[in-house]
């Protein structure tokens, strides 16, 4: 008899583990952190800072025109927690990159200790590879022009798998990629820096779901990558 409850209780939690899903956030790596935009709606950062959290991501512009509603309180506030910041811009393959640059420069002001800006990339827009890869070129470079620090390239993927794959050699990795506790497993091989690993997870202070990171490196490493302190620079 108690030989079947012991296989009873193996058995029901098992059926538990698959059925919440693996945990929010991966055992290996110990740099962790969140990516925001106004789809998490007003945040509580005072909550969000007292939990176990190096880093925030948050969406600052998208297109040519577009700014995150929430970008400049949530900018701020991550500042006033003492969370190390960094911002994204969501690419449109299909609209200027010149310009797409510009509104990413025009409304972010970074400080040193920041981490990198960072180019969303996740889909075509009704545009070729050779415009998608000649576009990110062109807003890759008049960023890191800008700011002094080379941008990192966030994707699924499989999009990096089909269109990314072999370019941009120099500039670190974010990869987002779900299926339970599987790493980003890039088609040219290359090692990734930030790895998505789940879009589900919960925090206080944060109503409904956001996305879980994990960083590989140690936290000077995660700090080399940061922005430079521009008064420094020759």
């Amino acid at each position: 008899m108690k030989q079947v409850m012991l296989l009873v209780c193996i058995l029901i939690s098992t059926l538990l583990f698959y059925l919440k899903g693996p945990s929010s956030w991966s055992g290996e790596y110990a740099i962790r952190g969140i990516d925001v935009s106004h789809y998490q709606s007003a945040i509580d950062w005072s909550k969000v800072a007292s939990q176990q959290l190096d880093f925030v991501f948050v969406k600052a512009t998208e297109g040519v025109t577009l700014n995150d509603k929430l970008f400049c309180d949530n900018w701020e506030a991550i500042k006033t927690e003492g969370l190390r910041r960094g911002a994204y811009h969501f690419y449109r393959a299909n609209v200027s990159p010149e310009q797409q640059a510009l509104n990413f420069i025009r409304n972010v002001k970074m400080e040193a200790g920041d981490l990198p800006p960072v180019l969303d990339v996740e889909t075509l827009d009704g545009a070729g590879k050779i415009q998608l890869l000649a576009g990110m070129y062109t807003w890759l470079y008049m960023v890191e022009i800008a700011y002094g620090v080379k941008p990192v390239i966030y994707t699924n993927q499989k999009f990096y798998n089909t269109y990314l794959s072999g370019q941009f050699a120099d500039y670190p990795l974010w990869i987002a990629r779900y299926h339970g506790t599987r790493q980003p497993r890039l088609a040219d091989g290359r090692e990734w820096k930030f790895w998505q690993r789940r879009d589900t997870g919960k925090l206080a202070g944060i109503e409904g779901a956001v996305d879980m990171n994990v960083f590989q490196g140690t936290k000077k490493e995660l700090e080399a990558m940061c922005m430079p302190d521009l008064m420094s620079r020759p």
